[in-house]
């Protein structure tokens, strides 16, 4: 039996899944000038949703990135940067508030258990 719940456990699986997004839009960024290069995401969200409500455990999600199929420059290069850019940063606030909640459900847990 496992001391966390399914809204922790689904908690920390989506901060992985933003953690991966968050990697796969810096690749992207990092690659913006690359010809032909084809950006990479991930709907964590979506995915971990579709498997709550079908009764699926959040630790047992696999996120899988997929390749855009997009051309923005003349060299074949997919990124635009600057949209990868908002969504790096978006991801960011979404990944710190899910932090704030995981440390604030794990606050009043402590404080349930008279724990300091």
């Amino acid at each position: 039996m496992s001391l966390l719940d399914n809204t922790q456990l689904a908690l920390e699986s989506a901060m992985s899944g933003s953690m991966l997004r968050q990697s796969l839009l810096t690749n992207d960024l990092a690659n913006a000038n690359t010809p032909g290069f084809r950006p990479q995401d991930v709907n964590f969200q979506q995915t971990l949703a579709g498997a709550l409500n079908s009764g699926q455990s959040p630790t047992s999600v696999a996120f899988t990135p997929y390749t855009q199929n997009v051309v923005n420059s003349q060299n074949g290069n997919g990124v635009n940067p600057d949209t990868v850019n908002a969504q790096i940063a978006e991801n960011g606030l979404l990944y710190q508030e899910l932090t704030q909640i995981a440390a604030t459900r794990e606050g009043i847990l402590k404080t349930a258990m008279n724990m300091p």
